[in-house]
């Protein structure tokens, strides 16, 4: 790949390394791994600090930049920069800002790094989000006789709001719970007329995975969305869809996830000419 030819902004960057992910050696695909994941320590990090955190060597980050035709690591990490360049204050610093006010209630910390986290989550959102990709979805949720809704533990509030919603619009769904063991079974009904819409961010619930596996096989078409290139669902899915949560204080936000479920909920909809009540 000439000079030229490397990408200079963050999402086609994000679409090569995707591409070449699975050909890549065990450690240049556990780099690429971390940096879809953690863009924003690839942006800011050293050589030597972010070799640590992603436990490999600094010359495996050289290596990695080569294989993508870039000169250095520091050709690479500049396109990682470029997507930060025209934030005012980054979500580290405006929380180091408010926790130096002494005054705060700790209440008010805690909303105020929540609040900066979703909207951190749904920034990421905006610049990941492949709207070919999404378009596509829709198309395959909407032709579906039923959507089967997976999603377990953290990610059952998103198929929980999703079954509601569907069923006010009139659409049939089938939300997979893990409830009474019968979650395997619920999916055993599903058919290649349908189609699973799959939500699992790591550590990936591996309940979640095994029914996943199972509609795969029946050949019933899977729409996933997860947090990687490198997550487990995406060799079983048919298609999918990239969300990147942020965290505070060990919680990651719902904000960007809820979002694309809405998303996808209100466009089916009108896909199938469901009228959307105002």
């Amino acid at each position: 790949m000439s000079a030229t030819e490397l990408p200079r902004d963050f999402q086609s960057l994000q679409q090569l390394i995707a591409a070449r992910a699975q050909a890549m050696p065990k450690r240049l695909a556990q780099v690429a791994a971390y940096a879809l994941a953690h863009p924003d320590e690839i942006a800011f990090g050293t050589a030597a600090s972010i070799a640590l955190t992603a436990e490999v060597q600094p010359s495996t980050l050289v290596r990695f930049a080569q294989s993508l035709g870039f000169a250095g690591f520091s050709d690479l990490q500049e396109v990682f920069q470029s997507r930060l360049r025209d934030r005012v204050l980054s979500y580290e610093e405006r929380l180091t800002h408010l926790r130096a006010e002494t005054k705060v209630h700790k209440a008010a910390v805690l909303f105020a790094g929540f609040s900066e986290a979703a909207e951190k989550s749904l920034a990421e959102l905006r610049v990941r989000l492949d709207g070919e990709k999404l378009e596509e979805a829709v198309r395959l949720l909407a032709k579906a006789d039923t959507i089967y809704l997976i999603g377990l533990r953290r990610s059952y509030p998103i198929t929980a709001y999703m079954s509601y919603a569907f069923g006010k619009l009139g659409i049939k769904t089938q939300l997979i719970a893990a409830t009474g063991g019968l979650a395997a079974e619920d999916v055993s009904f599903a058919s290649k007329q349908d189609c699973v819409l799959a939500f699992s961010f790591a550590p990936y619930a591996s309940e979640t995975l095994q029914l996943v596996e199972a509609a795969s096989k029946r050949g019933v078409p899977l729409v996933a969305v997860t947090d990687t290139a490198f997550s487990p669902l995406v060799p079983f899915a048919k298609l999918w869809l990239e969300v990147a949560e942020a965290n505070f204080e060990g919680f990651r936000s719902l904000s960007a996830s809820m979002a694309l479920a809405m998303t996808l909920t209100v466009a089916v909809a009108e896909r199938r000419g469901i009228d959307i009540p105002t």
